[in-house]
């Protein structure tokens, strides 16, 4: 007689936290399905819980319906060679929503006026004075050219290093100020001495390592700054076919705003998702976890989408030596202000033909740290009429997005913006204002922080059915937390099939 199969148990999996990276893990997890393994036709099947604590879904990705079209006041773009990510928004059906940046530079302010911003180099640390020229000083120009001159200094292979220490010992602070503390605030909401180099620059750091390793040979272990970056100017110059090494536009954006992507994540998901539904605390369940205002049910696997500090304060209970580790990730505050002008009088003519400023880290008198002229910037916005414009403010360890009024945000926004390039934003027929403030919107990614991940992970790696993804895992920009939560929910749905389905 032959026996009936047994039914399919159900996997229960939880998601706390509903931004990219949970959003992700979500498809990620029902588009290849525990049961879809090839494993045996009696594999369980999945049952996906989405928490979110806000009342709304996307996190740190938020498009706001302003009149004129939808516009993003949080991430706005992301970087278009990044292949694996073009390819997971074409699996979406996104890819003709996609659409380039135009090619209008940047600009940095510095010393009272505006210069353009360098297109070679490393995130503004260039590799002789002549890019920059103009933005410091002869003595700080002189100075980048000797580098190379003077004895190196000591790098550890695989390790990491204060990038402002770096930049200021061989370059000045000027070099730091004006141009690597403007380019990375912008990125990282972080001044040079807040960040890591290998962190926010992996290609730095792999160059120095193999400077490093070949005068090692020679008994000092040693490099030189402008050297390192020379290499990767060349190597770039010379894979992109472009003798000028000067790159092309890399950006690229959704027509209707980053809603198109975190909404059609949601919808595939096949998840349940929960909003205004905070989780407080995970407890173990037997052989699965509970979480401490979530539904009444033991999850098998459970994967953490959140913050570094709120999941170093989840894992408090069931993974007290990773929470530790964990605790030590800060994370930097930002506020977006979004200004629409209205399209009477050439408005739109009036703002500079640059897709945005940066404004460097010494300069008194301004508040703001960068705007982004989003209709000049992208041509689905410059076609709907008038102008739009983004200003940016926050640095790790400031508190302007926790002190500041949304009225004084707006006027530092409209003043640094007049200073800067003498657009009188009051004056040309201010439309919508829309204010954002981000708490804890990225983390400080300091020479330490790589550090702390792969002791993070280490320490969870023994304790079963729990992982983390996110910008604090995976690294800032969209395409690498995409792929860090795919990467997350894939070994949960291969590697969690056999422990899966317990009651």
């Amino acid at each position: 007689m032959t026996e009936t199969p047994a039914a399919p148990q159900t996997a229960r999996i939880a998601i706390i936290g509903a931004g990219l990276a949970g959003l992700t893990a979500a498809y990620e997890l029902n588009k290849q399905g525990l049961n879809k393994q090839g494993l045996n036709e009696n594999a369980p099947e999945t049952k996906i819980d989405v928490y979110e604590a806000t009342d709304r879904i996307g996190g740190k990705l938020y498009t706001v319906a302003f009149e004129a079209g939808p516009t993003d006041m949080g991430a706005e773009a992301f970087l278009s060679y990044r292949t694996d990510a073009m390819e997971f928004f074409e699996e979406l059906s996104l890819k003709n929503d996609i659409t380039a940046s135009s090619s209008a530079r940047s600009l940095v302010y510095c010393g009272g006026a505006t210069h353009d911003l360098p297109t070679s180099g490393i995130m503004g640390i260039p590799s002789s004075s002549e890019p920059v020229k103009d933005i410091v000083s002869e003595a700080t120009a002189q100075r980048i050219d000797d580098e190379a001159e003077q004895p190196g200094f000591a790098w550890t292979v695989g390790g990491d290093a204060n990038v402002g220490e770096i930049v200021r010992a061989r370059y000045g602070d000027e070099v730091a100020d004006r141009l690597v503390s403007a380019l990375l605030g912008g990125v990282y909401s972080c001044a040079a001495d807040d960040l890591g180099v290998r962190a926010t620059m992996p290609q730095l750091a792999a160059e120095f390592d193999r400077l490093a390793s070949e005068s090692a040979g020679e008994g000092d272990g040693t490099v030189h700054l402008s050297t390192a970056v020379k290499n990767i100017e060349a190597r770039r110059s010379q894979a992109a076919g472009n003798p000028s090494g000067q790159p092309k536009p890399a950006f690229a954006a959704f027509k209707g705003g980053y809603a198109q992507l975190y909404e059609t994540l949601a919808e595939k998901s096949g998840a349940d998702i929960y909003v205004d539904a905070f989780i407080s605390g995970i407890e173990r369940a037997g052989n699965g976890y509970r979480l401490t205002g979530g539904e009444d049910t033991v999850y098998d696997h459970v994967i953490l989408a959140t913050p570094a500090p709120t999941t170093a304060l989840l894992l408090k209970k069931i993974a007290p030596e990773a929470s530790a580790s964990l605790s030590t990730v800060k994370l930097a505050n930002s506020v977006v202000v979004g200004l629409r002008f209205d399209g009477e009088g050439g408005v739109d003519k009036q703002l500079p033909d640059n897709s945005g400023v940066l404004v460097a880290a010494d300069e008194p008198g301004i508040t703001a740290k960068a705007f982004t002229f989003s209709s000049r910037k992208w041509p689905h916005i410059g076609e709907r009429g008038g102008a739009m414009v983004r200003a940016s403010f926050g640095r790790f360890g400031d508190d302007i997005a926790i002190r500041a009024s949304e009225d004084d945000l707006v006027d530092w926004a409209l003043d640094d913006l007049q200073t800067i390039t003498g657009f009188d934003g009051r004056a040309a027929g201010l439309e919508e204002i829309y204010v954002q403030r981000w708490f804890g919107g990225l983390p400080r990614y300091d020479e330490h922080h790589l550090a702390t991940v792969a002791a993070v992970r280490e320490k969870l790696a023994s304790v079963p059915g729990i992982s983390v993804t996110g910008a604090w895992v995976g690294g800032v920009g969209v395409p690498a937390v995409i792929a860090n939560a795919r990467e997350v929910a894939t070994s949960v749905a291969r590697g969690g099939a056999a422990g899966v389905g317990r009651a």
